[in-house]
């Protein structure tokens, strides 16, 4: 029996976190690890897996943001000119299993107050001796993020969105829109770098369910995100989404 029909509300739930994590930009890679790893798969092909996941969600995406215009890839690229790279280090950095979901846990904890505090401080914080066209801050931020998202194998949105946030770097559309666009570029470089790892393995036909499964919850997901919709409430709702998994995974780890 295949791993889909063993687990076949895996399509479910990938399906719905794709819908939920792309209206606001994401590729919801941090849910589609936990998921798997709370259903007891294989880590050997977690990350990959997730990460393809990601791909399929974020490609999709960052055309429609492009197409309506939103993304501005002047501005992108002093965020991917480091974090590519820095992205595919991370994808060949070996990790324990143990370790692995450890990081994962606390990565995932950091991003839930971020995401979860962010609009309030967009609204408290003075942005005004902030420059948002900063390149040494954005080759920063890029690198940090990327190395991080290519160890951990999430694509980095969700943590660079809120960051972009908080230095006031450009509208939320624009912000979402970037956001996709970055988690794409470092997923890409991220399995470049897991593809040479030693020992790597794959399941490609799990992995093209679940891709399949997530492409049209993405779909779904950025079309509401490019139009009229409360992303306020779709932020709240991954903030406490993430901060769940976060807990689940650090109590069964540590």
């Amino acid at each position: 029996m295949s791993l889909i029909q063993e687990n076949w509300s895996l399509l479910l739930l990938f399906f719905t976190v794709a819908l939920l994590y792309s209206s606001v930009g994401f590729g919801g890679g941090s849910s589609y690890l936990a998921i798997m790893a709370l259903y007891g798969l294989e880590f050997k092909f977690l990350r990959a897996t997730a990460l393809l996941c990601n791909l399929t969600v974020v490609s999709n995406g960052s055309f429609q943001y492009y197409r309506k215009g939103f993304l501005d890839f002047k501005k992108a690229l002093p965020l991917v000119a480091l974090s590519v790279p820095l992205a595919y280090l991370g994808g060949k950095t070996p990790l324990s299993e143990n370790t692995f979901f450890i990081l994962l846990g606390f990565t995932l904890l950091i991003a839930a107050v971020l995401v979860w505090f962010q609009p309030y401080l967009i609204n408290k914080v003075n942005f005004k001796n902030i420059n948002s066209d900063n390149v040494i801050l954005n080759l920063v931020i890029g690198a940090f993020i990327g190395y991080i998202s290519g160890v951990v194998g999430i694509g980095g949105g969700i943590f660079l969105s809120p960051i972009l946030y908080i230095i006031n770097w450009d509208k939320p559309q624009k912000i979402s829109a970037m956001a996709s666009f970055f988690i794409l570029v470092n997923s890409i470089s991220g399995l470049v770098g897991q593809f040479q790892t030693p020992g790597f393995s794959m399941d490609w036909g799990f992995a093209f369910a679940l891709m399949v499964a997530v492409a049209v919850g993405g779909q779904i997901g950025t079309h509401l995100g490019t139009v009229k919709f409360n992303q306020s409430m779709i932020r709240k709702a991954t903030a406490v989404l993430i901060a769940y998994v976060s807990y689940t995974l650090l109590t069964k780890y540590l």
